[in-house]
């Protein structure tokens, strides 16, 4: 491409060129947004370079191309490049948390099982972007952090709502968050290991039993969370 830009260049003047250059403008026009619609499509299209490859190997310039902007337009919606990537995080949050959503009056057990299929759907629906964030170092910063640990809180909330007002104070306590937010470890590692392995081509579980897999493993922490906070009887 460049070879044929600097041919071009030396059989026409210049004044020729900016008129090409002019005419090519106007043949494909930069479409103008207002702000909410610009900051929407730059989230959209940071989801997707972002879901794609590690944070170090996204372009920005890359991505203020397929935009039709400028990088200084970019970064006058988002300041740094981590902001930038933060916001499509919370965007991504937002959406897994929409999606796990259930119905308030369904029986609890029903409702533990709708979130984890719906979360465990997502995950599959966007296996590539889920395993980048899982795996990537960027994931230490304080303000992702708190987006991810925010987006955890919410979840684990909406799956163990309803499980008995016997359970809920054993719920809140500390070593019953400390429990709950292991759970989560396990869970995205376990999520993360299927998807993982059927991008692969393994082996891999149906959704349904990792589904029940967590599941289990949350109602046994539960129980055995809730049991120990009960008071011993004397012998």
């Amino acid at each position: 491409m460049a070879s044929v830009v600097a041919k071009t260049s030396r059989r026409q003047p210049k004044t020729r060129l900016r008129g090409a250059r002019g005419a090519r403008d106007a043949r494909e026009p930069r479409v103008r947004l207002d702000v909410d619609e610009r900051r929407a499509q730059l989230v959209e299209l940071g989801l997707t370079h972002f879901g794609e490859r590690a944070y170090d190997d996204v372009s920005i310039d890359a991505i203020a191309d397929a935009a039709g902007i400028s990088k200084g337009l970019l970064y006058h919606y988002f300041p740094t490049k981590r902001a930038y990537y933060a916001a499509t995080v919370k965007e991504a949050a937002s959406r897994l948390v929409a999606s796990t959503d259930t119905d308030d009056s369904a029986p609890p057990l029903e409702r533990l099982h709708a979130g984890l299929d719906a979360y465990l759907g997502y995950v599959k629906a966007h296996a590539k972007a889920y395993a980048t964030l899982m795996r990537s170092g960027v994931g230490v910063d304080p303000e992702i952090a708190r987006i991810v640990d925010e987006t955890r809180a919410t979840f684990i909330d909406r799956l163990t709502s309803g499980f008995g007002q016997g359970l809920m104070p054993a719920l809140d306590s500390p070593i019953a968050r400390l429990a709950l937010r292991g759970w989560v470890g396990f869970a995205e590692a376990a999520s993360l290991g299927w998807v993982e392995s059927i991008a692969e081509g393994l082996p891999a579980p149906s959704q349904r039993e990792v589904r029940e897999l967590l599941a289990s493993t949350l109602m046994e922490i539960v129980r055995s969370t809730a049991a120990s906070l009960l008071p011993s009887t004397p012998t």
